[in-house]
């Protein structure tokens, strides 16, 4: 019998732009080292998000 995997054993990252996190999903498997944003809702709204934090 195959032993499943936990929800909470997957890999987690951190929203780039709602700073929520996030797991690891099936389709995302081939790049999940480019994965930046936690839904489409977020990519778009990536440049607002961006221009809302103070400079540095």
């Amino acid at each position: 019998m195959a032993r499943r995997t936990e929800k909470s054993d997957l890999p987690v990252k951190l929203c780039g732009v709602c700073q929520r996190p996030f797991t690891w999903r099936k389709k995302w498997a081939k790049v999940w080292d480019d994965v930046k944003y936690c839904s489409d809702r977020c990519k778009g709204n990536r440049q607002s998000a961006t221009s809302t934090q103070p400079r540095q």
